[in-house]
C-alpha cells in the first residue's frame, strides 16, 4: 500500500540493508491506503474518528496484510502523537512498564500524547492485558491493539469495553490489482506482467497486501538475476512456492470454514460442502479433525433419517487413518457428499438435549419396582420385577400401555421423528404403537 515514488536504486541498492518492500512502501497517509472502504470511506467510522481529531482506544481485528499496523502508525502522525509499538509475541510485563514510563516522560517533557500499539494482542495473557487498564482510563495512552483472532474470545472484557472494535477485511482481487499497479509504477521499473501472471500473483496473495508485496519483491529479484523484463505465468509458477491460503489453524478462518462446511452439509448442498472440505484440506487442516466433525454432522443433522450415514463416515475416518494423505482424503470427500445428499433430521439431537436438560434439573427418581432387576430370591420376594410384561410374549411383541418411566414422572415426549428418510417409517411405527396403547386403554 505505497504512497510516493521511490527510486528503484533506493529500494534494491546492493550495499544497503535490505528493508522489505512491504515496509518501504508502507502508506504514510490515510488516503493512500488501499482497501477497508467500509471503515475509511467518506462518512465511515474510522474516517470520522480521524477527522474528529480525538484519538480513542481501539482493537483492529482482521486477517494478515490488511493494514492494522499501518493504521496505527498513521494515527500517531495524524494526531501528532508519540508512537510506541510492542509485540505480544516478544514482550512481557517489563516491556509494558517501560512503555508506560516512556509515555509519562513524553507527556511531561513535550506534552505529547502516546499511542501504544500492541501487535498480536491476543497473545498477551489476562494479567498482561489488565496492565494497560489504569493508563487507558487515565488517558495517559491511547491503546491500539491488532489481532487476527476474534477479540470476543481473546481479549479481556475489561479491556474490550474500553476500546472500539473495528473489523478489517481481506483485500478483494480488484484492490490487490490496484496495489500491484501502484507498486509497478513506484518500484518495479520497466518490469511488465502478462494478464495471466498478474492474475496468478493476485490469487497467490489471497487477500493479503503484504504477501503480494513480498511476492513482487521475489519476482523482481528473479527477473533481475535472469535479465528478464516481461513476466509470464510460467515464471511466476517456477519462481514462487505457493503458500497456503489464509487459514490459521485454530483461528477464526479455521472455525469460519468448518462452520461453512457444516452448514453446507446441513443445507444439502454437496458442491458447496465439497468446496469447503477442499479449502480446509488445502489450508492444512487436520483431516481427522474434519472427519470427527463429519461424524458429528452424521449424528446431529442426519441421525435416524439415514443411520447408514454414521457408519459410512466412521469408515471414511478409518480409511484415512490407514491410507493417509492424499489417498484417504477421497474417502472423506465421499462421506461429505453422502452426508450432504442424505435426508436430514435433527430429531435425535433435539431429543437428547431435552432429555439431558430434564435429567440435569430433575430429582433422582426411583426405578419402578416392576423394572428392577431381580437376580436373587430375596429380591423376587420383595417384588422386584413383579408384574413386568415381557414384550416378546405379547401380541406384536409390544406390551401395550406398559410404563417404563419412574412412577412419579410426569408425561414427557423427547423424540419427535420427522417425515424424512427412514424416520418417516419410524414415525409411522411409533404412531401405530400409540394406537395399540389407546386400544388397550379402552379395554380396561
Amino acid at each position: 500500500m505505497p504512497t510516493s515514488s521511490v527510486s528503484e536504486a533506493g529500494l534494491f541498492a546492493p550495499n544497503q540493508p535490505q528493508v522489505p518492500l512491504a515496509e518501504q512502501l508502507r502508506p504514510k497517509h490515510l488516503n493512500d491506503i488501499i482497501g477497508q472502504s467500509h471503515l475509511l470511506g467518506a462518512g465511515k467510522p474510522l474516517r470520522l474518528a480521524f477527522e474528529s481529531g480525538k484519538p480513542h482506544s481501539m482493537i483492529l481485528w482482521g486477517p494478515p496484510g490488511t493494514g492494522k499496523t499501518t493504521l496505527a502508525r498513521i494515527m500517531s502522525t495524524e494526531f501528532n502523537s508519540e508512537f510506541i509499538a510492542l509485540s505480544a509475541v516478544l514482550s512481557g510485563i517489563k516491556d509494558i512498564r517501560a512503555a508506560i514510563e516512556q509515555a509519562e516522560l513524553t507527556l511531561q517533557q513535550s506534552g505529547r500524547h502516546t499511542i501504544l500499539f500492541v501487535d498480536e494482542v491476543h497473545r498477551f495473557n489476562k494479567s498482561q492485558q489488565d496492565a494497560f487498564l489504569p493508563y487507558v482510563e487515565q488517558g495517559l495512552i491511547t491503546f491500539v491493539g491488532a489481532t487476527t483472532e476474534n477479540p470476543s474470545f481473546e481479549v479481556n472484557n475489561a479491556l474490550l469495553s474500553r476500546a472500539q472494535v473495528y473489523v478489517l477485511t481481506a483485500l478483494s482481487e480488484a484492490e490487490l490489482s490496484q496495489l500491484l499497479e501502484r507498486v509497478q509504477k513506484l518500484a518495479l521499473g520497466n518490469l511488465q506482467f502478462s494478464a495471466e501472471a498478474r492474475q496468478l500473483l493476485i490469487e497467490y496473495a489471497d487477500g493479503d497486501a503484504r504477501r503480494l508485496l513480498n511476492l513482487l519483491e521475489q519476482i523482481h529479484t528473479a527477473a533481475e538475476t535472469g535479465a528478464i523484463t516481461h513476466i509470464e505465468k510460467d515464471m511466476v509458477v517456477n519462481t514462487l512456492s505457493r503458500n497456503n491460503r489464509n487459514f490459521d489453524k485454530g483461528g477464526d478462518a479455521f472455525y469460519d470454514q468448518i462452520s461453512a462446511l457444516h452448514k453446507s452439509v446441513r443445507g444439502s448442498s454437496p458442491d458447496a460442502a465439497l468446496y469447503w472440505l477442499c479449502r480446509m484440506l488445502d489450508g492444512g487442516a487436520d483431516a481427522l479433525y474434519i472427519g470427527r466433525r463429519l461424524i458429528r454432522m452424521a449424528t446431529e443433522d442426519i441421525g435416524l433419517a439415514d443411520p447408514r450415514a454414521l457408519r459410512l463416515t466412521l469408515d471414511a475416518c478409518e480409511t484415512y487413518e490407514r491410507l493417509g494423505s492424499p489417498e484417504g482424503e477421497l474417502a472423506l470427500a465421499q462421506a461429505t457428499l453422502y452426508l450432504a445428499c442424505a435426508p436430514k433430521s435433527n430429531a435425535a439431537y433435539l431429543a437428547y438435549n431435552k432429555a439431558r436438560a430434564l435429567v440435569a434439573h430433575d430429582k433422582s427418581r426411583r426405578v419402578p419396582v416392576h423394572l428392577r432387576n431381580a437376580p436373587t430370591k430375596l429380591m423376587k420376594d420383595i417384588g422386584y420385577g413383579d408384574a413386568y410384561r415381557y414384550a416378546h410374549d405379547c401380541p406384536e411383541a409390544y406390551a401395550a400401555r406398559e410404563n417404563y418411566f419412574p412412577d412419579d414422572m410426569p408425561e414427557v415426549s423427547f423424540y419427535q421423528p420427522t417425515a424424512y428418510g427412514l424416520e418417516q417409517k419410524i414415525r409411522e411405527k411409533l404412531a401405530y404403537l400409540r394406537n395399540l396403547d389407546e386400544k388397550a386403554k379402552h379395554k380396561i
